[in-house]
């Protein structure tokens, strides 16, 4: 299997525990309370959100099969092939995810844009997850309970790439967004919604 069980439960728990609530206190953007509200009449899964949902979790799942395959296929010595392409593959899934909490912190601004230190609890967050996830691929104890093996230069630098692949395809993503939609997209007429939400935490809870 590319994850155990284990390997599950703990990326779960680094994972959607303190960027969750890092993402709950995100400062309000800039310009949040002239955006006009939400048609009453729209879901919560419309059309835009359904697609970016499915685009972007496909995404992080591509780059975590590219690391099993990776793994299994070039990177592994002769005989600890699964091994290694387990590991790689459960480092890239558990880092992926917390590199992407900065995208969603919204939905169209740059991180850049943002500023990378305006989210003091996000900083925190990530610090900790990828402390609490590099201790379980260092620490030899740890890695026997979680079934994982140590990894070498090229492994470590192909998971590294792969995890903070995100960052930049969704800042593209929101670069070609703004170009297409134009200056004239934030400038809303009196009484017309677009029923964008008012903020990137809020779109990822």
């Amino acid at each position: 299997m590319p994850l155990a069980p284990v390997q599950l439960l703990w990326l779960n728990l680094v994972t959607d525990s303190l960027p969750a609530l890092a993402l709950g206190v995100e400062p309000v953007e800039e310009g949040a309370m002239e955006q006009p509200p939400r048609p009453a009449d729209r879901g919560l899964f419309d059309r835009s959100f359904s697609l970016r949902l499915a685009w972007q979790g496909l995404m992080v799942g591509g780059l975590t099969l590219a690391a099993y395959f990776l793994g299994f296929t070039r990177l592994a010595a002769p005989g600890l092939e699964g091994a290694v392409a387990n590991t790689m593959a459960f480092a890239t899934l558990t880092l992926c995810q917390l590199f992407h909490a900065f995208n969603v912190r919204s939905e169209d601004r740059s991180l850049l844009e943002q500023g990378l230190l305006s989210n003091p609890a996000m900083n925190k967050a990530f610090l900790a997850g990828v402390s609490m996830q590099l201790a379980v691929l260092l620490f030899p104890p740890l890695q026997s309970i979680f079934s994982v093996v140590p990894m070498d230069g090229g492994q470590w630098l192909t998971v590294l790439l792969l995890a903070a692949a995100p960052i930049p395809i969704c800042e593209l993503t929101k670069a070609l967004g703004r170009r297409r939609e134009g200056p004239e997209a934030r400038e809303v007429p009196p009484g017309r919604g677009t029923g964008r939400p008012v903020s990137g935490a809020g779109a990822a809870k």
